[in-house]
């Protein structure tokens, strides 16, 4: 069994504590557990019901969706509950083709060690560790739910039903960028860190309500920096294109309900995007599908949902399996980088301040190529997710 000694990222207030807390009522923290959500309540994001490619939606002027998660963050900022102020963080864009983006965040390094596997995708849920049951209802933004409606609803006060598993928009206290937010499916079914259809749906509901292609939606796995098994997406602001987005591609198959599949040909590391597809549900399924088939297959993956949710990356990856087997460089370790989607998407978030001055494009690429799978396994996961959608051959027969 391979084990590499993590330092997650803390993402709540609450995460910090849990080494020596064992406690499982009466904690006085006002968190969504049995002890404390019994009368709670939240605001109430409703979005409206999934439309076929074809139709047309009517816009607002402005997207209610981005103006509630951008007033309730500022509202949690005001009120000091973030580790640090990321206002104090510098960004610049580091010259060179890709136009890698480095950010110095050295309110990141604040983090507690624990022993995390790196070897296995699919763990099962473990209570006893943090999860987002154990979060301050403070910290909560609102309520997100798909919904069948012509148009989006907001109700400002609904009570937060256990029996419903709400799924819930919150703030991470350690951000990267304005609006940093978490996506927590049914938060009080405790999902470990597992994709599953519905739950790449409800992203992608967030991604094309938001109405913003500077607004993009992340996932990254168990085994690819995850660093918390409990289900969840993060989320940010970042008004400038990743060079993700930027990447060429070439197509390889179209499945039956029109979703493209392409692989990406100008990026350090080896990656699919899918785009287009006869409905949003059917964008959705295709890379639920073929995530699924990651996971059943012990394959780290990273996801990137951009564009408004009408593009997404699909970046398989062996970075911290490398790392625990010592195949990793010496300088790229001693970064402390890790490639979790943001980074591989082309933001690269530093803590140290040496590394942030002497930035390049070189390094970036390492790192990226280092976490990259090789030619040939990745045309052998290629053969393993296009049987999974039901494609059998890609065009050109690789």
């Amino acid at each position: 069994m391979l084990k590499n000694k993590r330092v997650p990222t803390v993402v709540s207030n609450y995460q910090k504590n849990e080494a020596s807390d064992g406690s499982v009522g009466g904690c006085g923290r006002n968190c969504l557990r049995a002890c404390c959500v019994n009368g709670a309540r939240l605001p109430l994001y409703v979005c409206k019901k999934v439309e076929d490619s074809g139709e047309k939606a009517r816009e607002p002027p402005v997207a209610f969706l981005e103006s509630l998660v951008l007033g309730e963050w500022e509202d949690r900022y005001q009120r000091g509950l973030f580790r640090y102020d990321l206002t104090a963080c510098v960004t610049k864009v580091i010259p060179g083709k890709y136009g890698f983006i480095a950010q110095l965040n050295e309110g990141r390094h604040l983090k507690r060690p624990t022993e995390f596997r790196v070897d296995k995708v699919l763990q099962s849920f473990d209570g006893n560790k943090f999860n987002f049951t154990k979060v301050s209802q403070e910290e909560l933004l609102f309520q997100f739910e798909a919904g069948e409606y012509e148009e989006a609803q907001f109700l400002p006060c609904m009570p937060l039903l256990a029996e419903n598993s709400p799924s819930v928009v919150a703030i991470n206290v350690s951000p990267i960028e304005y609006g940093h937010v978490l996506l927590i499916p049914r938060v009080l079914d405790c999902l470990p860190q597992r994709m599953d259809h519905k739950s790449m749906l409800l992203a992608l509901h967030m991604a094309s309500e938001a109405k913003n292609p500077y607004f993009r939606v992340g996932y990254n796995s168990l085994g690819a920096f995850a660093t918390i098994n409990h289900l969840h997406f993060q989320a940010y602001y970042l008004a400038m294109p990743f060079p993700l987005e930027k990447a060429s591609s070439r197509e390889m198959i179209t499945t039956d309900n029109g979703v493209k599949v392409s692989e990406l040909l100008s990026y350090p590391m080896r990656g699919l995007l899918f785009e287009d597809g006869n409905s949003m549900q059917d964008l959705s399924d295709t890379v639920s599908d073929a995530c699924i088939c990651f996971q059943n297959n012990n394959v780290p993956f990273n996801v990137l949902i951009s564009n408004c949710g009408r593009q997404i990356f699909l970046m398989p990856q062996c970075y911290a399996e490398k790392q625990a087997l010592g195949e990793v460089s010496t300088e790229v370790w001693e970064a402390q980088v890790n490639p979790a989607v943001w980074e591989i998407s082309g933001h690269m978030v530093l803590k140290r301040k040496e590394d942030y001055e002497g930035a390049t494009e070189e390094k970036a690429c390492r790192l990226l190529a280092d976490a990259s799978l090789s030619e040939e396994r990745f045309k052998e996961v290629n053969a393993l997710i296009f049987e999974a959608i039901g494609c059998s051959k890609p065009r050109g027969g690789a």
